[in-house]
């Protein structure tokens, strides 16, 4: 993880907690990774049941297996020893008492932004946890709803369909050319505008840039 202290201001970070309260949604800034992960197992309850996206930011904080360690129920695909158990896990996400994961993209006013190959993440995100954790790095955030859109289908994308072991052509191009391959993972984009119940959606926002 890399820091990245001069690229957004502190005003910027300050302007974005704004947009998100605007929105029913809380923005936490936080200094690192190390702290964010402090501050959420703090807010998890021990015996919650906790669903996780598929993401490296949650990969690299290695929060999946603290929470298990310690005895919450975890719904973690990426653990998953079969496609079967993949989806299982994915279906129990939906269900579980708090959903913690990343964010493709992030704008100045606080839209949030994400494309989903077959749509698991997104759909927990927008109902099902009682209780949605976005953990970004400071890489993520755009000025504007348009740059974050480019930013995920041009950035984030082609890099997730690398990560997975598609090929669409993004992944040798390194930018969308709107395709309609079989192995496309663009099939779900999805902008939070808001939230409807206060409280329900956190977002900590790190000095550090993380994932793609």
């Amino acid at each position: 993880m890399k820091k990245g202290v001069d690229e957004v201001e502190k005003e910027k970070i300050e302007y974005l907690i704004q947009s998100l309260a605007a929105r029913n949604i809380e923005g936490y800034f936080m200094d690192t990774f190390e702290e964010a992960k402090s501050k959420i197992m703090e807010m998890i309850p021990i015996d919650a049941r906790v669903g996780m996206g598929n993401s490296i930011t949650l990969k690299n904080m290695k929060i999946s297996k603290e929470l298990n360690d310690r005895g919450n129920i975890v719904c973690d695909k990426t653990l998953a020893k079969s496609k079967e158990e993949s989806k299982e896990l994915k279906r129990k996400s939906l269900l579980s008492d708090w959903y913690i994961t990343g964010t493709n993209a992030v704008s100045l006013e606080g839209h949030l932004v994400n494309m989903d190959h077959s749509g698991n993440r997104v759909a927990a995100m927008l109902y099902g946890p009682n209780h949605v954790i976005i953990i970004i790095g400071i890489n993520k955030i755009t000025m504007t709803l348009d740059e974050a859109v480019h930013r995920v289908r041009n950035i984030a994308s082609p890099q997730n369909a690398r990560r997975a072991g598609f090929n669409p052509p993004c992944v040798e191009l390194e930018k969308c050319i709107d395709c309609k391959s079989a192995e496309r993972v663009c099939n779900n984009l999805v902008i939070i505008e808001g939230q409807s119940d206060r409280g329900r959606m956190k977002v900590f926002i790190v000095n550090e840039n993380d994932g793609f």
